[in-house]
């Protein structure tokens, strides 16, 4: 079962990642609604559930303290990153933020694979469940691993890799239980660390390069529209 379900998970990635490059022409479009679905993600999504798991080992206030870590080295890398700007405008490629972007995503998804695992352990019901909520957001995953790549200077091959990476992980870390247990404490401070990340993708990287050159009326309501889905989406798969 847990397979089978790893292998909708790569199946709803992909989907998203190829709705994005449908519609790339809409991008500030589709950079709002992912800015929403990114934030909604953090904190309806991997904050409840870090504090879920990590709750009965650590502090509230130790977990949304890993939170702010998160933040705050996600900050440090994409400032360094740009730092090193004007060596991406003499090359071809995906930038340095595109790839760091890209990247957080691709590990974020594998640990989505990882938790669908490890529920499965505990047993099929909350396998289940924890199954359901992965599978709501993986489409808006693919859409922005898309998105982070394309707005950095990448191409179309360059998205269809990084999609394919994001949409390979979560199948990875569910095979990856197969061999191992995680201490639900550590896997709940993950998931706050990627919280902390994921904050600062949607606030400070998508949700201003949204309103770029754009109406932002429109580009607040799909960001409002983007939050609204995932907390319907996580909340009724919960």
């Amino acid at each position: 079962m847990p397979i089978l379900i790893s292998l909708a998970t790569f199946i709803s990635t992909f989907f998203g990642g190829l709705f994005a490059l449908r519609f790339k022409d809409k991008l500030h479009l589709i950079l709002g609604f992912s800015a929403g679905a990114v934030i909604a993600v953090a904190f309806f999504d991997l904050l409840p559930e870090a504090i879920h798991l990590a709750g009965s080992a650590h502090t509230t206030t130790a977990i949304t303290s890993v939170v702010a870590l998160g933040f705050t080295i996600y900050l440090i890398l994409d400032r360094l990153a740009l730092i090193h700007a004007h060596d991406d405008e003499e090359n071809l490629g995906v930038s340095k933020r595109g790839i760091l972007g890209a990247s957080s995503l691709v590990v974020h998804s594998f640990l989505d694979g990882v938790a669908i695992g490890l529920a499965f352990q505990v047993s099929n019901a909350v396998g289940g469940i924890v199954a359901v909520a992965v599978l709501v957001h993986d489409f808006s995953d693919g859409i922005n691993t898309v998105n982070f790549v394309l707005k950095n200077k990448g191409e179309r091959k360059d998205a269809l890799i990084w999609l394919t990476f994001d949409a390979l992980a979560p199948v990875l870390g569910v095979i990856s239980t197969l061999f191992f247990s995680l201490p639900q404490s550590l896997l709940g401070l993950m998931l706050a660390l990627f919280s902390g990340f994921f904050l600062y993708i949607g606030a400070s990287d998508l949700l201003p390069e949204s309103h770029h050159d754009h109406p932002t009326i429109w580009t607040t309501v799909v960001t409002l529209l983007g939050m609204g889905v995932l907390y319907v989406a996580i909340h009724i798969a919960n």
